[in-house]
């Protein structure tokens, strides 16, 4: 692959935001698809990007595992499965715009409902840990199925994880643990599709330097963020998300 200087310094710039968003600032993926989503069409950017995601989930993976909740992704994982199934049959029946904004509308429900319980009075601390069944099949198989529509799934378990009431680190750890399972279980689909090749790993070669950097940056920012200024970025940054799959 040829890319112009300018093209390469998004991608650069891509890869680093996936760093850092794996070890540090939630979110942050609706910025680095983006930025390589300018570079190359949208369909071969997820070949692209889903090897970075796995090297940088990784390294989110040996920061924080061990402020992993287990019993969250023992909930999760299963219906995420089935949810990847279903983007994978729903592709081939709707389109990216309707995918689109499906997946945002349901982002900024999710959001919504994140206020309104948090506004409770009666919501206490031991009940928002223990979500129902219900609750975790349904965020599984949104991410799932977002996963492969829309590249929406960081959004998604964002809302879900924070809804827990889960510290900075048991997010971090979580989420990483979470999407390591999910990304490689996402890679026969990709190599199936075509969009994972030996092209595209030579990409990804060239940029794993700067993924890294990312998540040694994402660390020292996480481990100087308190609470509050954590979980308010995640949601703003979900927000966007939402926004950007409903609009444009």
């Amino acid at each position: 692959m040829t890319f112009e200087p300018w093209q390469w310094a998004l991608l650069f710039a891509g890869a680093f935001v996936v760093g850092l968003s794996k070890t540090g600032i939630a979110g942050l993926s609706i910025l680095f698809v983006g930025l390589i989503a300018n570079v190359m069409p949208a369909r071969q950017s997820t070949g692209v990007i889903l090897p970075m995601l796995i090297l940088g989930d990784v390294f989110g993976v040996l920061l924080y595992r061990r402020h992993t909740e287990w019993r969250h992704l023992g909930k999760l994982f299963p219906w995420t499965a089935a949810g990847v199934v279903l983007g994978w049959l729903a592709l081939g029946r709707i389109n990216d715009l309707q995918a689109k904004r499906l997946v945002g509308g349901i982002l900024a429900l999710m959001i919504a409902v994140h206020y309104w319980r948090k506004s409770r009075p009666a919501v206490v601390e031991s009940e928002a840990a223990h979500a129902p069944l219900w609750v975790a099949a349904g965020t599984g198989l949104l991410a799932g199925f977002s996963t492969l529509v829309a590249n929406a799934a960081g959004s998604v378990m964002t809302i879900y994880l924070l809804a827990m009431r889960l510290p900075k680190l048991g997010f971090l750890g979580t989420n990483a643990v979470f999407f390591l399972l999910l990304n490689w279980f996402k890679v026969p689909f990709m190599v199936n599709l075509g969009l994972i090749n030996p092209a595209s790993l030579m990409l990804n070669l060239k940029l794993a330097p700067a993924v890294i950097a990312g998540c040694l940056l994402g660390r020292y920012a996480a481990a100087r963020m308190n609470q509050r200024i954590f979980e308010a970025m995640a949601l703003i940054l979900t927000g966007i998300a939402a926004v950007k799959l409903l609009v444009f």
